[in-house]
């Protein structure tokens, strides 16, 4: 059986955002199987592992970048 997920929203979510942000979670006995989901559908997420998850943060600040030196 597996131990509860702990939630953690991101701290890229601000105090206000109420129920619009991004929350992750780990298992101590995998590591390496990060859980994240949206708070506004905390039933459904989705599982990923640190090399995508980083490479999904890199492309997702590279598209951010030109769009907030405009």
């Amino acid at each position: 059986m597996h131990s509860p997920l702990h939630w953690q929203k991101s701290s890229f979510s601000g105090a206000d955002s109420g129920d619009t942000c991004v929350e992750l979670a780990t298992r101590p006995s995998v590591p390496t199987a990060i859980h994240l989901r949206e708070s506004d559908h905390p039933t459904t997420h989705l599982t990923t592992g640190p090399a995508p998850l980083h490479a999904l943060l890199t492309a997702l600040k590279a598209v951010e970048e030109p769009l907030l030196e405009q």
